[in-house]
């Protein structure tokens, strides 16, 4: 996101607004982040059955996301392909956050891919954020507990201070989605984000930052009017003990598995 930095926190904002307690000072800026967004659920049984709740139509529900000709992981299409065949997205829009490829995939309710693109994100590898992070200034906050979160989020759009568009995932530890920061230039971000290494995008507090034209012209139209599903992917256990996954169809094509 292209944010007014600060001295105390040129790099994620949110954060800083949060150790400085301006909760209130968000809801009279018009900061509306709906009660779900805030709750992240690892436990995808949690969620309940699908929205629709029609027998029939769950019949007729798609069994497999669509990746188009995009390559994805075999996590990545294991967890789209389930989000779809159980409904686990409630008929809302989802993204999923690749870490170990350090890649976002956006889709429709439906599972169609809307779009994909590189990210970076937080620093240190692992999966769980330190409890009371989202708390803390920047400044205390030491490189290896800089980790963007494994787990399945409600996400919504939001504003910051400035009016500065972001897709908020977790409120409690501060982890949004936005435009890539570049106020920095010793981080380079922007070649960074143009790298073919997923080890160079390890470079945020948590947050995960995607190109400019891409939030704006995918994730964005994506969650625009509704809230959506953020499935970020573990990097240090399987994905199946995170949400709680299964297997679709064993014999189903590795669709764009790379």
């Amino acid at each position: 996101m292209t944010f007014q930095s600060s001295a105390k926190n040129p790099h994620c904002p949110y954060r800083a607004m949060l150790t400085k307690g301006l909760g209130l000072a968000l809801l009279v800026a018009g900061f509306a982040l709906p009660a779900a967004a805030a709750t992240q659920d690892t436990d995808p049984a949690a969620a309940g059955p699908p929205a629709n709740g029609n027998p029939a139509a769950q019949q007729s529900h798609p069994r497999h996301a669509n990746f188009g000709s995009e390559k994805a992981s075999r996590d990545a299409l294991h967890v789209a392909h389930w989000a779809i065949a159980s409904g686990d997205n409630q008929g809302m829009p989802f993204l999923i956050v690749d870490k170990v490829n350090a890649k976002v995939f956006v889709f429709d309710a439906q599972g169609n891919l809307s779009g994909a693109a590189p990210a970076l994100l937080g620093l240190a590898r692992g999966d769980d954020s330190t409890p009371g992070i989202g708390e803390r200034k920047l400044s205390t906050i030491r490189p290896q507990e800089r980790t963007t979160p494994a787990g399945r989020f409600v996400a919504s759009l939001g504003q910051d201070l400035h009016g500065a568009e972001m897709l908020w995932i977790d409120y409690d530890t501060a982890i949004s989605l936005h435009r890539v920061v570049t106020g920095t230039a010793a981080e380079r971000r922007a070649q960074r984000l143009a790298s073919a290494s997923a080890s160079d995008k390890r470079i945020s507090y948590g947050c995960i930052n995607v190109p400019v034209k891409f939030y704006d012209k995918v994730v964005s139209p994506a969650f625009t009017g509704t809230s959506g599903i953020v499935y970020i992917l573990p990097e240090t256990r399987p994905a199946r003990e995170v949400f709680k996954s299964y297997d679709v169809d064993e014999a189903a094509p590795a669709q764009g598995a790379g």
